[in-house]
């Protein structure tokens, strides 16, 4: 019985067909790694949107914070998604 239980589960793990990529150690499919390039990218404008948005509002002034914060929560979000596709480095080399 286990051994019909693994022999199934390898031949799933297989049809699944990771993609030789930057985060590879996960088996992250194609859409899972752009889902999460697209996500990455938008958390980081919202939250540094709200943040601006707060302190415009906050300290009554132009849309000055807005303006910056979205630079930054577009900068963040690329650097995000840098660090994410970024090949890794193996622990023996520094």
């Amino acid at each position: 019985m286990d051994d019909d239980f693994e022999r199934r589960l390898k031949q799933a793990q297989d049809r699944r067909a990771p993609i030789k990529g930057p985060d590879r150690s996960l088996g992250a499919s194609a859409w899972g790694i752009g889902t999460r390039v697209g996500v990455e990218l938008l958390s980081a404008l919202i939250v540094a949107f709200g943040i601006g948005w707060a302190l415009d509002r906050w300290l009554h002034t132009s849309p000055l914070f807005l303006v910056i914060g979205v630079l930054l929560g577009g900068a963040a979000g690329v650097a995000n998604v840098w660090r994410l596709m970024a090949p890794k480095k193996g622990r023996g080399s520094g």
